[in-house]
């Protein structure tokens, strides 16, 4: 049953913002950037009876992933605005952001240790 609430009110979100950015896309990229799945993600969580232990260990890994969805988007909205086709951009974007959490992960793991 929770299962099928998730998607649902996930897919209500995806369709509502997509609505929103396709008449004012300014506003539907503001929108976007509301973090809006980790705030549904922590109340799931809590809902599902999870330790608090677990949902501060998601939050944090939310946090560390911010950086790598930054510079990811940016990436993706130079290509875009180069005339570069979306496949392509979307390709650099998802490319950039996962070298980015490869680096951030060893640089990181060096002040840590």
């Amino acid at each position: 049953m929770y299962l099928f609430l998730k998607i649902l009110s996930s897919a209500v979100i995806i369709g509502v913002v997509t609505e929103l950015a396709r008449r004012f896309p300014l506003y539907g990229g503001i929108v976007a950037a509301l973090p809006l799945i980790s705030i549904l993600s922590i109340i799931w969580l809590t809902i599902q009876g999870e330790a608090t232990h677990t949902i501060n260990k998601f939050t944090l890994g939310v946090l560390a992933g911010f950086p790598a969805t930054a510079i990811m988007l940016f990436v993706i909205y130079i290509s875009l605005k180069h005339s570069l086709h979306l496949a392509l951009a979307l390709s650099l974007g998802i490319a950039v952001w996962g070298v980015f959490l490869i680096g951030q992960k060893f640089i990181i793991g060096a002040f840590i240790s």
